[in-house]
Parts: C-alpha cells; structure tokens; sequence
C-alpha cells in the first residue's frame, strides 16, 4: 500500500521530512490564537460591540463547546477528503475567521465568526495526532512534543502581544486581526501534503469497523483529556485574579500566570519524548495529578505565600496536555484508528470540560472567596490521575 508520505512527490526523504515537520509546527502555532487573543482586549471589545457581561461570558466558554462539538466531524471529513486536506481548509478557515470578525457590526456576527475559526482549529486539533502517526509513526512522542511547544509559544504570544499591538495600530479591531496572519502563513506548508494523500490510503474497510466508544482506553483518554482541559481552562479564566485578590499587583499575576503557559514549552517537549520510550505512562500520569494536587492546595492555603512555587507546580501539571496527546498516538494501532480516537478523546473531553470553569465562577460567587472552587479543583485531580493512570497503560485499540 501507498502511504501519504511515500506519495509526497519525488523528492528525497530528508525533503519529505522538512516539509511534513514544517507543516505541524506552523499549524500549531496556530491552535490557540483565536483563543488567548481575545482575552487581553475584551474590555475593548465589550465597548466597541456593545457586548454585555452575560455574552462577555458566553465567548469565553465558545472555544471549549467548539472544540467539543466541530471535532466530532473530523473523522468523518478525515474518510472522505483525506486528513491533510481538511487541515488546510482548516487552516484557511480560521485564517479568514480571524480577519473578518473584528470587522463585522454587532455581536451576533462577532460571535458567528468567532465560531467560525475556533471550527478551523477544531478540525485541526483532532487530525494532527493523525498526521503525526502517519508521518512519524516511531517519533509520536517526538514531534507531539514539538507541536504541544509550538502550540504553546503561539498561545503565548498571542496573549503577550495583542495589548501591545492593539496600542501601536490604535485599534483593538487589527490588533485582533493581524493574528490571520500566521494562519495564512502556515497554508503553503500544507499544500504538498493536500496533493499527496490519498483520502483511501489511511482508512480502510476494516479500520472503519474499529468502534473506539466501546473500549475502555477510549473512555480513560477521554476523561483524562477533560480533567486536564477543565484545570487548564480555570487556570486560563482564573488564575490571575486568584493572586490579584490575594493582594498581588496586576503585572505580577500576569508575570505569574505566563510563567504557567511558559513552563509547558520545554517541559512538554521532554515529557513526551520521555513517554515514548515508556511501554507505560502511567507513572508519569500519576506524578503529574500529585503535582496538581500540590499546586492547587498552595493556592487553597495561601495564593501569597508561595505564589512562585505554586505556578511551577501548575505549570508541570499543564504539560498532561502533551502527555494525552502522545498517548492518543500511542493507543492507536493505525492512523484510522488514531483519528477516531483522537475526535472521541477531544470531543467528550471539552464536553466534560465546558462545566468546570463557569462553576468555579459561581462558587466563588456564592462564597466570595477562593478556598471553596479551589477545593473543587483539588478533588477533581483525583478521577485526573486514575484516569491517567488507567490510559497510560501498554494497551492497543
């Protein structure tokens, strides 16, 4: 049988390589922009749009419904068009989301388009794990490590740099929207991938016949990818203001936060080469949900006390996202089966997720403090780490 990169024109292997590498970096950088863009200029945009509290609200809980619903179809798409096909639609999707919607009037249309590119990296989310197997299958933990750092700095940057750059334009609408940019930059990358697959070649008959719903590892991954989205995004939506309330001045909480997205660059890049070489990630699954429980019981008892220490240990426990997603390639025993794994994975998973940022905003609202929602977070570690566990074992789907 052909695969994708033997089809990948005729030029030498070390080429091929390049430019599959390339490709999953620069749409990674991609996979959160949308994301953390928002957020530094929100205050603009509810001015700008005229956008109440309650829909100021509801934008931020979009991108883990999207990612949980849009996600779904990607196997399906994956069947039909090939995988790295629909990533450059993807791609070109959100390039054009992102341009468009800081320029359309109204909030419905704000929100529409806001949903129209979190559906491009939806997409994308899902099918890298794929190209990945396809491309690298004995590199997996390798290069999920690469594009989790990838990931990573392009979150970071975009939430470094929008303030900053919505103050040079003198307009929070291009400050927004310059971020099309690096989506259009990743789609030429793309387009000898798009050529070469074949949208057969990665899943056959037998393969479709494979019902992840129904095995276990299935159900772990996919806890696991929901408990580490739902700390995740309340680290996201919360943790600044926990250290402001506890008396820390507004840079610091932000220095202290980016410290948390930061840590995750070379540490997800070890941690999934680490868990390649493993039969098992159980162990490292398990050391990651205790340095949860740590970091989260340091903010229980005193956001002020340590704060340094208790963001790194919230940093490590970031990297499960890394960790999941080498596993997702890992438990997989084809490309095919890789991507229905990945859809289940992802789409329960920010399903489970989509509760646990808003009811620790309403915890902390009904008890006007902190140690009640954190107190929520420190327990849901636990169905973290035996999750983890259970998933990290040396098993096939």
């Amino acid at each position: 049988m052909v695969t994708a990169e033997q089809q990948l024109t005729s030029a030498s292997p070390r080429r091929r390589t390049l430019v599959a590498v390339a490709a999953i970096l620069l749409a990674a950088l991609n996979l959160r922009l949308a994301v953390t863009s928002v957020g530094p200029v929100l205050s603009e945009i509810r001015a700008g749009l005229g956008m109440s509290s309650t829909v100021a609200g509801l934008l931020t809980s979009v991108p883990v419904f999207c990612f949980a619903t849009v996600g779904l179809a990607a196997p399906h798409l994956a069947r039909r068009f090939g995988a790295a096909r629909v990533i450059l639609v993807g791609l070109l999707v959100l390039a054009a989301g992102l341009a468009v919607r800081p320029y359309l009037p109204g909030v419905p249309l704000f929100l529409l388009f806001s949903v129209v590119s979190l559906a491009g990296i939806a997409v994308v989310n899902v099918l890298l794990p794929v190209i990945v197997k396809e491309y690298f299958p004995t590199q997996v933990g390798t290069m999920t490590g690469l594009y989790s750092v990838a990931l990573n700095l392009g979150a970071t940057a975009a939430a470094a740099a929008t303030v900053p750059l919505t103050h040079a334009f003198g307009s929070w609408q291009l400050g927004l929207a310059c971020w099309a940019v690096l989506a259009a930059v990743a789609l030429p990358s793309w387009l000898p991938l798009a050529r070469s697959a074949a949208p057969t070649a990665s899943f056959q008959p037998q393969d479709a016949l494979v019902r992840v719903s129904r095995h276990p590892v299935a159900w772990a991954l996919a806890v696991y990818f929901g408990m580490q989205s739902t700390s995740a995004y309340v680290l996201i939506g919360w943790l600044p203001q926990i250290f402001r309330d506890a008396g820390l001045s507004a840079d610091e909480a932000g220095l202290l936060f980016a410290t948390t997205s930061l840590l995750g660059v070379p540490l997800g890049l070890l941690l999934s080469a680490l868990a390649q070489r493993m039969p098992s990630q159980s162990a490292v699954a398990a050391g990651l949900g205790v340095f949860g429980i740590a970091g989260y019981a340091g903010l229980w008892w005193d956001p002020a006390a340590a704060p340094w220490l208790w963001v790194v240990l919230l940093g490590v426990v970031n990297t499960a996202f890394p960790l999941v997603l080498t596993m997702i390639g890992l438990r997989g025993s084809s490309p095919a089966t890789v991507v229905k794994l990945s859809a289940f994975a992802q789409g329960v998973g920010y399903l489970l997720a989509i509760p646990g940022p808003i009811l620790v905003g309403v915890l902390h609202d009904h008890t006007d403090g902190w140690r009640v929602p954190l107190a929520l977070m420190i327990f849901l570690m636990i169905p973290q780490l035996i999750a983890g566990v259970y998933a990290g074992r040396d098993r096939r789907i």
